[in-house]
């Protein structure tokens, strides 16, 4: 049901990157790249003022595969036909009411109160003054998590199948909650290959990558991990450039239809702030013992010397994430490196292409652990880090959903500037100890 001045919105799939150098200019903030892939354009947003033609057409294939199985997905619930979804959504851009219903993309318009009469005549308060028959959050949240006990999480059961959940960018050390942890998340696998009553571990990754020194960390437990039990990756959303790496050497790799993956390459990004100090009359000197001591200072540019090393050590790193995906995914390394150069692909070309096995969600991923570790339905579910309640998980999602809507309801500034807060902010997980990074480009918007 539609409200009769309502509206889908649905006119397709479109990102706009947000671009700062122009503003690095401005305030005298230096940049300086090394990189390995022609795609691989996270580093576009601050060395140019547009995309790259190689940027935009990976992007343009990105967004027609997204959105292709978005129509798709809609003309099968409705039982239309692709082509038929797409003429509505061509003809009208904003689909107001009628042309909705007459589209059949919904079933009647209807005003709220006729909505409410309706719930109440299937709750069986039909013409009663009080509301329809309905279930406080607490009640349902403690039913929901009732129901599941009573399933393959049931006691009794002593084999268990444990769900990792590597969520956020990939950063050393053991990160920030909304941020996986090298040193943290290699610990926990660590534990579960040791942990004998675990017989399957399935890995849910939801990261566009970040540190190459954490990825590998990871990778490393997950490589051990499975030559004693198996390890199967779900992907999520998106599980690209160290997202990919962490997941190129388990058994099996699931990704949804839409989901991002891939963008196989590596950069180095170095920022200096001397033109900025220096206009405000503030200077640096120093000492050193050594010809590339103070390399990786933001105090200056670095030398053509200094990017030469820097160069080698991307080189380096992408020769080894080429070959590493190569060997884990039994492809030919010139078919990896024709197909990587930093470059994004969705879930349904990646398997076109063996960089995954399947389409999938979680729960078929999860299915296919246990029968591969041959426990049947005879499992314990087990989770890291702790999955939320039901009810917290409620209240996380309805407090984002009040936080955009305070945005929204915010002016043209205010909203220009939160934009510009979140496209930075991915700056605060670089924490690389050798200022190499996989990671996808910049915080892929599709809207």
């Amino acid at each position: 049901m539609l409200d009769p001045y309502g509206m889908i919105l649905m006119p397709g799939l479109a990102s706009e990157p947000m671009f700062f150098a122009g503003a690095f200019e401005k305030y005298g903030i230096g940049v300086q790249v090394t990189r390995v892939g022609k795609y691989k354009s996270f580093v576009e947003p601050f060395i140019r003022k547009d995309m790259s033609p190689e940027n935009r057409e990976q992007v343009q294939k990105l967004l027609d595969d997204v959105w292709g199985s978005v129509v798709a997905d809609i003309a099968k619930s409705r039982g239309l036909t692709p082509a038929a979804v797409q003429a509505t959504v061509d003809a009208e851009g904003l689909i107001r009411p009628e042309a909705a219903k007459a589209g059949k993309l919904v079933d009647r318009i209807a005003y709220r109160d006729e909505v409410l009469d309706d719930l109440k005549a299937k709750t069986g308060r039909k013409g009663s003054k009080d509301s329809f028959k309905q279930i406080s959050l607490p009640s349902y949240a403690k039913t929901a998590s009732d129901r599941a006990d009573r399933g393959t999480l049931s006691l009794g059961h002593t084999d268990r199948i444990a769900v990792v959940y590597a969520e956020g960018s990939i950063v050393d050390g053991d990160g920030d909650p909304g941020e996986v942890g090298g040193d943290k998340f290699s610990r926990e696998l660590r534990r579960l290959r040791l942990d004998d009553s675990v017989k399957a571990i399935v890995l849910r990754v939801n990261s566009p990558g970040g540190s190459v020194s954490a990825s590998e960390a990871i990778q490393r437990e997950i490589r051990l991990a499975r030559k004693v039990k198996p390890v199967v990756v779900s992907m999520g959303s998106y599980a690209a450039s160290g997202g990919y790496w962490i997941s190129a050497y388990s058994d099996r790799i699931f990704a949804e239809p839409t989901t991002i993956t891939g963008s196989i390459g590596v950069f180095g990004i170095q920022f200096d702030v001397k033109k900025l100090a220096n206009d405000f009359g503030v200077t640096f000197d120093g000492v050193k013992t050594g010809k590339f001591a103070g390399a990786l200072t933001i105090t200056r540019p670095k030398t053509d010397e200094e990017l030469a090393v820097l160069q080698r050590m991307v080189d380096w790193v992408y020769e080894e994430f080429t070959g590493k995906v190569a060997e884990a995914r039994h492809l030919k390394v010139d078919f990896v490196k024709e197909i990587a150069q930093g470059r994004v692909w969705s879930g349904a070309e990646a398997k076109k292409l063996g960089l995954v096995d399947e389409v999938g969600d979680l729960d078929t991923a999860i299915k296919y652990a246990a029968t591969q570790a041959k426990v049947g339905s005879n499992y314990r579910l087990v989770e890291f880090p702790r999955k939320k309640e039901l009810a917290e998980a409620i209240s996380e999602l309805i407090e984002k959903m009040n936080t955009n809507a305070r945005v929204s309801d915010q002016g043209l500034v205010a909203k220009v500037t939160a934009r510009m807060q979140d496209e930075l902010k991915v700056l605060q997980a670089f924490n690389d100890p050798q200022g190499l990074y996989a990671r996808m480009p910049m915080e892929l918007s599709l809207h």
